[in-house]
């Protein structure tokens, strides 16, 4: 059902040994092109001779440009998933509630952006280091008008590079912004972020794409099914257990459907995720200066797409048989767990494997959306079954392409679930203790854009 890459063709580097081998090169190159300077101080007669030397040709500088473009074009689409996630946010909450999901999901993505470079990416990718734990510094950019001699031309700019990586630790948070949603007071979720963004994420992250120990053991999450959906689901399903269900939802053993207010938004935000996760997935190549690379890009793409397809007709067909009508917003939320599902390997499979894994995904949502509610854990936008199930299964998924085994790969969705559930539990209960995360019941059933923002976002509608 999955093609393997043939065996004949020259062995490609993995995304971990790039990704683990890119920060400690140039922090490498540094040193070593520091001690060429002095080197050269003490013989400048061979300077004459050196500035005669030709200019590097594209067959050596074009593979640095190339994937320096790469990571630029697929952040800029990853970065749009943040529009994504807010207008999905907004039109499955009740619009009440519209305004403070805009709120926290720019102030979400700024914080994070701010946090991944005082010190999430060098935690993230710290060179050598004892593989569980390391506290990186501040994110430093090549020099002003960089030359080819002075830059890691293996690899790709250091700006590029922090880009790409800093737009995934956004997603991370967004994806508990809308489990937690219709609840939860401002400040403190926003203080959640700070710790998740500029530690929990990049430590796990370490572990795999920094070169750590689940890395050595074989583990594979090619653009980050565990790494970055998981870890937002695991934090999110704490956030949910420690906040509670929404005022009135499940009431007499029964749940009350809760409808969102605008089902056009979330339908415009499921297409902008879609379109987004061509750069998250493509963009995770991490390579763009070979025919075989850019090559393997277009198959990321093609398979991203399917996946996210076969969610969705899924979840479709699936609701007509269960419920006798189609439910938009299970179709909506089966395209997207069909794209967590192929992300931990949207490379190796072919377009019909693609489809057997996007498709699992949308079978995941349907069922495990009512089974939450069942067990009274209230997600609002369903992102606990979307990216945290789905991206357990895309994570196994991995092992019918053949590209790791059962054991590392259970192996590693337990480190990052104990991991993440345990510290977001604690850091939770803090936030509880100190200053309360949720809102009081008046405020909750008055609204939170009223209460906590003083500002609605369909005023005109509440006027009557």
């Amino acid at each position: 059902m999955w093609n393997r890459p043939c065996a004949c063709a020259p062995a490609k580097p993995t995304k971990t040994h790039f990704k683990r081998t890119s920060i400690g090169k140039l922090r490498t190159m540094k040193l070593t092109k520091s001690l060429i300077v002095g080197a050269a101080l003490t013989a400048l007669p061979t300077l004459a001779l050196a500035q005669d030397a030709p200019a590097p040709g594209f067959d050596e500088i074009g593979p640095y440009i190339m994937t320096t473009l790469l990571f630029c074009m697929a952040g800029f689409l990853v970065f749009f998933m943040a529009a994504g996630f807010a207008m999905l946010e907004g039109g499955l909450v009740r619009s009440k509630n519209v305004t403070m999901q805009m709120t926290k999901n720019i102030a979400l993505f700024s914080i994070a952006a701010i946090m991944y470079w005082l010190v999430g990416f060098n935690t993230m990718y710290p060179g050598d280091f004892n593989g569980y734990f390391a506290i990186g510094g501040q994110t430093v950019l090549d020099a002003v008008g960089v030359s080819a001699a002075d830059a890691a031309l293996d690899y790709a700019s250091v700006g590029s590079d922090f880009f790409f990586q800093l737009v995934f630790v956004a997603a991370t948070a967004s994806i508990v912004s809308g489990a937690v949603a219709e609840r939860i007071k401002l400040w403190p979720f926003l203080i959640f972020v700070v710790v998740l963004t500029g530690f929990m994420y990049p430590i796990s992250g370490s572990w795999q794409w920094g070169g750590g120990w689940l890395s050595e053991l074989g583990f594979s999450d090619f653009a980050g099914s565990t790494v970055v959906h998981s870890v937002g689901g695991w934090a999110a399903l704490a956030g949910v257990i420690v906040l509670g269900p929404r005022l009135g939802k499940y009431k007499d053993g029964k749940t009350n459907p809760m409808p969102g207010s605008n089902l056009a938004l979330a339908t415009l935000g499921t297409f902008i995720l879609w379109l987004g996760w061509f750069g998250f997935n493509g963009g995770s190549q991490l390579a763009m200066g070979t025919v075989g690379d850019v090559s393997d890009v277009s198959r990321i793409f093609a398979n991203t797409n399917m996946a996210a397809a076969a969610g969705a007709v899924t979840a479709l067909i699936l609701t007509q048989v269960l419920y006798k009508k189609p439910d938009l917003t299970m179709v909506l939320n089966g395209a997207l767990a069909g794209l967590v599902s192929i992300t931990a390997e949207p490379l190796a499979p072919s377009l019909f494997g693609a489809l057997a894994i996007g498709a699992v995904g949308g079978v995941i949502v349907v069922l495990t959306i009512p089974l939450l509610d069942k067990l009274k854990i209230d997600d609002v936008v369903g992102a606990i079954p979307v990216h945290l199930f789905a991206g357990i299964w895309g994570t196994i998924a991995v092992v019918f392409s053949g590209s790791a085994t059962l054991t590392a790969q259970l192996t590693g969705i337990v480190a990052y679930g104990v991991f993440t559930f345990v510290a977001s539990l604690i850091v939770w209960f803090i936030l509880k203790a100190v200053m309360g995360i949720r809102v009081s019941e008046e405020d909750e059933i008055n609204g939170l854009d009223m209460s906590e923002l003083g500002m609605e976002a369909y005023p005109e509608f509440s006027k009557g």
